[in-house]
C-alpha cells in the first residue's frame, strides 16, 4: 500500500543495504511514470548506476521502488532536492529503509535506542544474531541469521548509528541530524501511515530525537510551528511536496 510502512518480514537487506550513492543517482534520474521493463532499459542504457551489471540494476530498481516509489510525495521532493549538509542523504536513505524493512526498523528504532537508554552502547554481531532469531521467530538457519545481523549492522553503520570497527564490539551512536534532515522526516511522517505517534516512533527514536530534545529542535525549525501545552501538542508545517 502506498504511503505505509512495510509490515511483512523479507530478505531484501541481504542483497542491498543503505546504498546512499545509488539512491542519489536514482532520485536524480527516475521518472515515476516510466516503469517496468522500460525503466530497466533506461537505467541500464543511461548508466544511472555506472557500470553495474544488468542483474544489479534490476535489483537496485526493485528495492528502490519499495523504498521510494511507494511514497509519491517524498519521491517528488527527493527528485528535485539537493541537500546542503553531507549528512542528510544517509539519514534520508536510513528513514526510507526503515519504512521498507520491518527488521531494520525494529533494529534501529527500538533495539539500538533501548541499549543506549540502558547505557549498553557496545554490542557484537552474536548479540544481534540472537536478537534476529527472537524478533523474526523463524526457522532461519544460523548462517542466515548471521547474514541478517551483519547486513543490519552495516546499514546502521552507513547511516551513522553504529561505529565502524572492523573487529570486536561495535558502539551504538547518535548521529547529528541537520535542520534540513529533521524538516524532511517530520513532513514525511505526516503523510505516511506508521506505528507510534509523530513524536514517538522508530524513525525519530533511531536518531535520538525524543521528548524534550525533539521539542527543542522543533521550536527552532524554519517553516514549522510547534506548541505544547501539557499533553496537548500542535505541529504545523509546510507540505512535504513544497519542501526543499
Amino acid at each position: 500500500m502506498a504511503n505505509a510502512e512495510v509490515q511483512a518480514i523479507h530478505t531484501r537487506i541481504l542483497r542491498l543495504t543503505l546504498a546512499v550513492q545509488e539512491s542519489r543517482a536514482y532520485w536524480e534520474a527516475v521518472e515515476p511514470e516510466v516503469q517496468g521493463a522500460a525503466r530497466v532499459e533506461r537505467a541500464f542504457s543511461e548508466r544511472w548506476f555506472g557500470n553495474k551489471s544488468l542483474a544489479r540494476v534490476k535489483l537496485l530498481l526493485a528495492n528502490f521502488a519499495v523504498r521510494f516509489d511507494q511514497f509519491p510525495e517524498a519521491l517528488a521532493t527527493l527528485r528535485r532536492w539537493r541537500p546542503a549538509d553531507v549528512g542528510t542523504r544517509p539519514l534520508m536513505c536510513h528513514w526510507h529503509l526503515q519504512l521498507a524493512d520491518p527488521l531494520y526498523r525494529a533494529f534501529t528504532g527500538t533495539w539500538i535506542p533501548g541499549r543506549l537508554a540502558d547505557g549498553r552502547r557496545e554490542f557484537d554481531s552474536d548479540t544481534v544474531v540472537r536478537w534476529v532469531g527472537e524478533f523474526a521467530r523463524s526457522e532461519w538457519a544460523p548462517a542466515t541469521r548471521y547474514g541478517f545481523a551483519n547486513k543490519l549492522i552495516r546499514a546502521a553503520h552507513e547511516a551513522g548509528l553504529v561505529s565502524g570497527a572492523l573487529r570486536g564490539p561495535r558502539t551504538a551512536l547518535v548521529p547529528q541530524v541537520s535542520d534540513e534532515a529533521l524538516g524532511y522526516v517530520i513532513r514525511l511522517l505526516q503523510v505516511v501511515h506508521h506505528a507510534g505517534t509523530w513524536q514517538d516512533n522508530p524513525y525519530l527514536r533511531s536518531v535520538g530525537l525524543t521528548q524534550d530534545a525533539l521539542d527543542a529542535r522543533l521550536r527552532r525549525l524554519p517553516d514549522v510551528s510547534f506548541r505544547r501545552m501539557g499533553d496537548l501538542v500542535e505541529l504545523q508545517t509546510t507540505p512535504l511536496e513544497a519542501f526543499a
